[in-house]
């Protein structure tokens, strides 16, 4: 067991501890490795989960969906199925790609749709199209498959939808909230994919990036029953007062779904879903208690607090450093030195100018809360490696980040105030930066008081 940085210690060994525990939580959720934890093939015999497959009775084998982990997804499939996959097409970020063979991997735009994405997630639809009762499809699900798998309803242009999409990330809406209106926008989200493929069989493999992993918000819900509705959607929107700011193509979409003259998307019980099936592969659940399990060995006392986080981003960073404050102080929930593990996704409501993301957001605001108390930090970072509009994927908060801050004449309110925590970090050296991950399961937060 190694040993934590001793009290009194230097921002830049607490920064290295950090660095170690993110690259713990994110190793347990590589893509690749999941997938061969969940399938694997036995001469003739396919297992996925706790589903069996005998491959001598399947004529075609299909890969599609989409996803920031989707590539390295559909590279392990190819690797475990070999020249069994008949072809497919898989929707990825830009720069999220590997090398495969049989199945094409698609680069397109995210978290705004672009034309790319769109043709993917048409040749996806006419693919589940063709299928029969005797071909078996994989569907690669993970975050960001939302957005990259779009293909707009009649009626519907992809500007629009850029648009709303635009105006719904900037709100603070949810994203239970966003997913309910691309749902009854779409061709594919919402179940609607499964319901192409009938009467094939589909195994759908998810790697989440929601709370809870609930399969009909992760990617939209492709191939799961929708247990949203058109009232939904116009809700999300009023909520968030955008009901002035729906192109009018959406407009008329929603307004005849809701008078009943368009068809719902289908919802359980409907005979569609009898050959559909859904395993988890990843969660936050899963790299968080990695993360505690790499504290514990580093010579920490850890505690996961939640993996149900949401809300304001800076109003959960001040509940971490409260949290930090009160081990510092009584010993609770657990003695120093500490670590306590959140997981989730937070929102910003965007009230100013500059540049950033939630988890930055988060950290700026737990620095504020921090100042003066020694030997502590607070961390937060997206298991995508990618924090909003920036390079970054969160940031790291420490007990003396005012302080130095104000040494170089940067005052924390005002940049919290502008969400411009992005520039804020970046003169303080105190971003994290991964690089893209080509995985996605939501953020981690963290609390460490030495």
């Amino acid at each position: 067991m190694s040993s934590p940085p001793p009290p009194g210690s230097q921002p830049r060994a607490a920064t290295a501890l950090a660095l170690d525990l993110i690259h713990a939580a994110l190793a347990a959720v590589e893509p690749a490795g999941a997938v061969r934890r969940h399938v694997r093939r036995d001469a003739d015999i396919l297992f996925i989960g706790d589903k069996t497959f005998d491959l001598a009775e399947i004529e075609n084998i299909y890969v599609v969906g989409a996803g920031k982990a989707a590539a390295p997804m559909a590279a392990a499939v190819e690797e475990i199925l070999g020249e069994r996959v008949t072809g497919g097409v898989v929707n990825v970020k830009y720069g999220n790609t590997v090398s495969t063979r049989t199945v094409r991997i698609n680069q397109a735009g995210h978290p705004i749709p672009d034309e790319k994405g769109m043709q993917g997630a048409r040749e996806i639809l006419e693919i589940c199209r063709r299928a029969t009762a005797r071909d078996l499809i994989i569907c690669l699900v993970s975050g960001g498959g939302s957005a990259l798998m779009s293909l707009p309803v009649e009626g519907v242009s992809l500007n629009d939808k850029r648009r709303l999409t635009d105006a719904l990330l900037r709100s603070g809406a949810t994203i239970n909230e966003i997913n309910a209106v691309r749902k009854h926008l779409s061709q594919i989200k919402g179940g609607q994919l499964a319901r192409a493929a009938h009467p094939a069989e589909v195994v759908a493999l998810v790697l989440s990036d929601v709370v809870g992993a609930p399969l009909d918000v992760i990617a939209s819900g492709p191939t799961v029953p929708d247990s949203s509705t058109y009232a939904d959607a116009m809700a999300a929107l009023e909520a968030h007062a955008l009901e002035d700011r729906i192109p009018p193509g959406i407009r008329e979409v929603l307004g005849r779904g809701l008078a009943g003259e368009l068809p719902e998307t289908p919802k359980p019980g409907d005979p569609i879903f009898a050959r559909t099936h859904a395993v988890v592969i990843g969660s936050n659940d899963l790299a968080a208690r990695a993360l505690i399990r790499r504290a514990e060995a580093r010579g920490l006392n850890a505690q996961l607090l939640s993996t149900f986080i949401e809300g304001e981003a800076r109003d959960v960073g001040i509940v971490f450093a409260a949290i930090a404050r009160e081990v510092a102080s009584s010993g609770n929930p657990i003695k120093r030195p500490a670590c306590i593990v959140g997981s989730g996704e937070t929102t910003v409501t965007i009230r100013g100018q500059g540049r950033g993301g939630r988890n930055q957001e988060l950290a700026l605001s737990a620095a504020l809360k921090l100042a003066g108390l020694k030997d502590a930090m607070v961390v937060s970072f997206a298991t995508d490696g990618v924090d909003g509009p920036t390079d970054a994927a969160g940031a790291i908060a420490h007990g003396d980040t005012v302080e130095r801050a104000r040494q170089l004449g940067l005052d924390p309110h005002h940049y919290l105030a502008d969400n411009d925590s992005y520039h804020f970090f970046e003169r303080l050296g105190d971003l994290i930066v991964t690089g893209q991950t080509d995985t996605n399961v939501a953020d981690l937060m963290f609390a460490v008081v030495l």
